[in-house]
């Protein structure tokens, strides 16, 4: 886990897991979140990017989209996220 500061990131692929991004521009960056600790971003901007699942995360998503397709199961993963965004 590292913290970094005031740092422009091109062109990178970047695992996030765990990791303290403050006043940082990520531009034309992959960021891969794999389902660790949570990556702390303040002050950013993103230009560009893509995000990526993997992992324990990437597992995740397949578990609620499973659930998602049998009956009753939408409406329980709506429930998850409902006040979230």
């Amino acid at each position: 886990m590292a913290t970094f500061n005031k740092k422009t990131f091109s062109n990178e692929t970047l695992n996030v897991d765990g990791n303290d991004y403050n006043q940082c521009t990520f531009r034309t960056c992959r960021l891969v979140y794999a389902g660790g600790p949570l990556p702390v971003f303040k002050d950013f901007n993103f230009d560009n990017c893509s995000f990526e699942l993997k992992d324990a995360a990437d597992r995740t998503i397949a578990f609620l989209n499973s659930v998602g397709q049998i009956q009753g199961g939408a409406a329980m993963v709506k429930g998850l996220f409902r006040g979230m965004l």
